[in-house]
C-alpha cells in the first residue's frame, strides 16, 4: 500500500508528494503521532531549517491540536487545571527520569554527565511543593542546607556551597 502511494505521488507534482507523505504520516496511531509532533516541535526549534519550514510545522502541529510549547501530546486534555497540572508534573518527572539516566549510563560522555547533573540541580532548586506556600518552601530549604552542614555523606564541597547560601540568606 505504501509503494503504490510514493508511486502515484512521485509521477505528479512535488506537492502532491508532499500530501501523501503527510496523509502517511496522519494515519499512524497515537503512540506515532506523539513522535510526529516531537518531529514538528523539533523543527520549530532547530536554528538551522528555513521560516518556510517552521511556518509548515507550526501549522501541522495547530492542525494536530499540539501546542508549539507543551508537551507532545495529541490526546484532548480539559481545561481544568488539576488536570493541566498533573500533566505538566508528569513531564517534568519525565524530563527528570530522562537526565537521571543520562547520568547512570556507562555510555554516555562526562560532559552529557554534567550538563544532565546541573539540569537536575536546576530542576530541583526550582521544585516548590504544592502544598507549601513560599514562607514554607524557603523555610524547607533553609532547614535542608543546614541539614547538609551535619550531614557526614555530604562532600566538603556540598558542605561549603550550603554555608555560602544559609550566610547569603542570614540562616547561619
Amino acid at each position: 500500500m505504501l509503494s503504490t502511494r510514493i508511486t502515484s505521488a512521485f509521477s505528479s507534482s512535488r506537492p502532491t508528494v508532499r500530501n501523501a507523505l503527510r496523509t502517511y504520516a496522519s494515519s499512524f496511531e497515537q503512540p506515532n503521532a506523539n513522535r510526529v509532533a516531537g518531529g514538528f516541535k523539533a523543527t520549530l526549534h532547530n536554528p538551522k531549517v528555513s521560516e518556510e519550514a517552521k511556518e509548515r510545522a507550526a501549522a501541522r502541529l495547530s492542525e494536530m491540536g499540539v501546542e508549539a510549547d507543551g508537551p507532545s501530546s495529541t490526546s484532548n486534555h480539559s481545561s481544568g487545571s488539576a488536570k493541566d497540572e498533573s500533566v505538566s508534573t508528569q513531564y517534568l518527572n519525565q524530563v527528570a527520569g530522562g537526565h537521571k539516566a543520562t547520568i547512570s549510563n556507562p555510555h554516555t560522555s562526562e560532559a552529557a554527565k554534567q550538563h544532565a547533573r546541573e539540569i537536575l540541580e536546576i530542576m530541583q532548586a526550582t521544585e516548590v511543593p504544592l502544598d507549601a506556600t513560599p514562607e514554607e518552601h524557603h523555610r524547607r530549604v533553609i532547614a535542608g542546607y543546614k541539614a547538609a552542614l551535619h550531614n557526614p555523606r555530604v562532600s566538603e564541597e556540598a558542605k561549603q556551597h550550603a554555608k555560602e547560601f544559609l550566610q547569603s540568606h542570614d540562616a547561619l
